[in-house]
């Protein structure tokens, strides 16, 4: 074989061998079909409030609204879960005019309504594997020099596990003031809940306490603990809307007021919409305490704020409070306003 036909063989072999390579390692990939007609390319990787989720080589992950969806195809297999709690796993799926079928392992194929898919790749605990841990924890702090010197920091921290069957919640918010090196504010919060979801899982039953300390409004402790009932009413991105209902036990101690314990109605609400976009979070959360033995005696306390992403895990906020207490100490403001800008973790 002469020198030129052997390289042009080596040539031709070795172009094979890439070409071989490549087909084997090109990994089969999903298409969605828009109801406009563009074609997305790439990995589907969960479903969830009705946005399918996919990863993309062109544009990272893109999230798509169920509406503007067409058909979907997947080559790779996903973990789907049905509203019944039916779970299929390891099954490719193709949706088309409204309906889902998913392949079985034998080759046999399944169709459902679309809606009747509750997840797509849901999380572990979302199949009743352990727990999922979510929080944040955050600060503000302001100083001022000249005229006034002051410094105030803000403090707080929320710590929740969720399972299928209950959750743990500890939330934890402090506040310290020091104008011209004298103490102005001293207070802290802290609350802890237990919650058993029922077979509806929109009801919930459970239990909480509280510990509250506020050196400036003449409270050296005050403190409760009872039970209550919940529901959900939206759990979405777009609007999440939870309220609580129940009795507790409270105890207050005051520096110089006379202290006192009653029987009191315990409420709480809680919303939170990402409606204006960008990863952002308009919340309102709302705790109220009615002492029945003196039905003029309230304690309504009420937060609304914005956060919004910085980098990565980092979010800032933008915050106020109204604190209001009918039965105050004589001398001490009935309602407490706070504005303030917060910077924080979240997991």
């Amino acid at each position: 074989m002469s020198g030129t036909r052997f390289a042009l063989l080596t040539m031709w072999m070795l172009c094979m061998g890439v070409a071989v390579s490549a087909t084997e390692d090109a990994a089969p990939q999903d298409e969605i079909l828009l109801k406009n007609g563009s074609r997305v390319i790439g990995t589907v990787t969960g479903s969830r409030d009705g946005v399918v989720t996919i990863d993309t080589d062109f544009a990272g992950t893109l999230s798509i609204t169920a509406e503007e969806i067409q058909s979907i195809d997947t080559a790779g297999s996903l973990v789907v879960q049905m509203s019944d709690g039916q779970i299929f796993r390891d099954r490719p799926i193709a949706m088309k005019d409204d309906l889902i079928v998913i392949t079985e392992g034998n080759g046999d194929q399944l169709s459902y309504a679309v809606t009747d898919i509750l997840l797509i790749n849901p999380e572990p605990w979302e199949l009743g594997e352990g727990y999922k841990w979510s929080g944040l924890i955050s600060f503000g702090w302001v100083t001022e020099s000249g005229n006034t010197n002051s410094e105030e920091l803000d403090y707080s921290l929320e710590s929740v596990w969720r399972s299928v069957e209950d959750r743990y919640t500890i939330r934890f918010d402090g506040e310290y003031d020091e104008a011209n090196d004298q103490k102005s504010a001293d207070n802290w919060t802290v609350i802890g809940k237990y919650d058993y979801f029922l077979d509806d899982p929109s009801w919930y039953i459970g239990v909480n306490a509280s510990a509250e300390v506020d050196e400036f409004a003449d409270l050296d402790l005050r403190y409760y603990i009872g039970p209550y009932v919940g529901h959900q009413f939206y759990e979405q991105a777009i609007f999440t809307l939870e309220s609580e209902l129940g009795l507790a036990y409270v105890n207050e101690d005051f520096t110089t007021a006379e202290d006192q314990d009653y029987l009191g109605a315990n409420w709480s609400v809680r919303m939170s919409s990402n409606y204006l976009g960008g990863d952002s979070r308009l919340y309102i959360n709302h705790i109220g305490i009615w002492n029945l033995d003196v039905t003029t005696d309230i304690i309504l306390n009420t937060t609304f704020g914005l956060a919004f992403p910085l980098l990565g895990s980092l979010e800032a906020a933008a915050e106020v409070l109204y604190e209001y207490d009918s039965g105050a100490v004589e001398g001490i403001e009935k309602l407490d306003e706070t504005y303030r800008l917060r910077i924080g973790y979240t997991w």
